[in-house]
């Protein structure tokens, strides 16, 4: 049915594309072995740049108001909003906190609580600051659902976080 269509079709196997992908000194992902597959590959690929935008889907809760416990029986209650404060979980924030034992500037995700003492998630998504003030947070993008992440052409691990360049998390 391809061949009706006056394309040219090729066909390859899982052993010719690692060959290709190692001649080119390319690492296994999809985006570079799609490059690789059948015969045709050529000798030399050009790329016009040299990051990928890694996007991956997280979703946006659930519906689900009660946790429970291996047994099934309510362990605590979720709150009836998301927002709070003008914050929702997930955000990617800038905390400037002035004093206490988290001071200094911190940049990532921000986990929301109703009393307004929030949470902040560095890159590996463990918390690197808590029970910071609401008031010493500003949103950098808001939470959309995805997570974005860039990588280079010899990236093995994405890190799924945008922090503002030249910063690091404590600046």
């Amino acid at each position: 049915m391809l061949k009706q269509t006056g394309l040219d079709v090729e066909c390859g196997t899982g052993a010719r594309t690692k060959m290709n992908r190692i001649r080119l000194d390319l690492p296994k992902t999809h985006y570079f072995d799609a490059c690789c597959v059948g015969e045709s590959t050529t000798n030399h690929l050009y790329f016009k740049t040299k990051e990928v935008l890694f996007i991956k889907a997280k979703g946006r809760g659930s519906r689900s108001r009660t946790n429970l416990d291996r047994y099934g029986f309510p362990r605590g209650y979720l709150a009836r909003q998301k927002f709070f404060f003008g914050f929702q979980t997930g955000d990617m924030v800038k905390a400037v906190v002035p004093r206490g034992k988290y001071q200094g500037v911190w940049f990532g995700e921000v986990a929301c609580r109703k009393t307004g003492s929030f949470d902040i998630k560095g890159k590996d998504g463990k918390r690197i600051a808590q029970g910071i003030n609401y008031r010493y947070v500003q949103v950098i993008q808001r939470f959309d659902g995805y997570a974005y992440g860039k990588g280079g052409r010899n990236l093995r691990k994405v890190q799924f976080l945008v922090v503002p360049k030249g910063r690091g998390f404590l600046a």
